[in-house]
């Protein structure tokens, strides 16, 4: 009896040494580009975190001491201790949560429509909102500030809430419209079938499932609301309508900068942020998909 060997068989390369020193020297590399990747993303975070912590004296010792030879809370305490500096971060809070709660409003109410109703110029509409979307900021600076004088809202917290809901809502609206798409029409009928309105369909039944999509809107819109610099520093003068970014900025005098008190500012203006991400990391995430696959 004589073996006959399968031609695949015999000529098929065999995996030796060679190949999983490949492997290995990929998952270096790949471990070498993560770590790399996290320093640059992380570094400048963290020399944040110890400056703030560090007399403003010692910022500017060479060589540079990345771990604080003297750790004081003294720009913690003078931040949290100024009236003026805390309104800084009331007035954030208030533009933040105003931006939020109209935008969230706005683009349920026309995410639902544009979902659920076929009316005339939808399609155009659609394109006005998608091309308002590309409109860099900047170009309607100027603009913007005609407009808010003529309304009697300069140097008002209203003015920076109005401004930026014109940034917030197209997202908002695209972002709803894709969410809503991805919730069976079936459940609309069945509610109608039960004696339920459109308002009644929306906010008792559409609303909470359409949950992950609203967090994923609600916390792009109050990152874009928290960390705005351009509108806020033009259309506003008086120190007691200024926001945490301009607040920041005004640390810098004319002869010194308070760069303790600066970067622990820019700390405590990163916790909201940080911590609201945090929390809603999984339905943001989750709503941002939903709304991005099925618009």
């Amino acid at each position: 009896m004589t073996s006959t060997t399968h031609p695949a068989r015999a000529t098929r390369p065999s995996r030796g040494p060679s190949a999983s020193r490949t492997r290995r020297l990929t998952r270096i590399w790949l471990w070498i580009a993560t770590l790399v990747g996290a320093f640059f993303a992380g570094g400048p975070v963290l020399w944040m975190l110890t400056s703030s912590v560090k007399p403003n004296t010692e910022i500017f010792a060479y060589p540079p001491t990345f771990i604080p030879e003297r750790f004081t809370l003294a720009a913690y305490a003078e931040i949290l201790g100024n009236p003026e500096k805390v309104r800084f971060f009331i007035n954030s809070y208030t533009v933040a949560a105003g931006v939020v709660l109209l935008t969230l409003f706005a683009g349920i109410m026309a995410g639902y429509a544009l979902s659920r109703f076929d009316f005339r110029f939808k399609g155009p509409l659609n394109a006005v909102i998608i091309s308002i979307q590309a409109v860099p900021p900047i170009t309607l600076l100027i603009p913007y500030f005609g407009l808010v004088v003529w309304l009697r809202l300069y140097d008002t917290l209203w003015a920076l809430i109005l401004t930026y809901m014109v940034a917030t809502i197209p997202y908002a609206i695209l972002m709803m419209t894709g969410y809503f798409n991805t919730i069976p029409k079936d459940l609309d009928e069945a509610v109608k079938i039960d004696g339920g309105g459109t308002f009644r369909t929306l906010w008792r039944f559409l609303v909470p499932i359409a949950r992950p999509g609203i967090v994923s809107v609600g916390a792009y819109t109050f990152m874009v609301a928290w960390n705005e610099y351009l509108f806020a520093l033009t259309l506003t003068q008086n120190r007691s309508n200024r926001t945490v970014p301009v607040g920041i900025q005004l640390l810098m005098g004319e002869h010194s900068f308070e760069w303790s008190e600066m970067m622990a500012m820019s700390v405590l203006g990163c916790l909201p942020v940080l911590i609201l991400f945090l929390f809603f990391q999984r339905q943001f995430v989750g709503g941002m998909t939903a709304g991005a696959v099925k618009t």
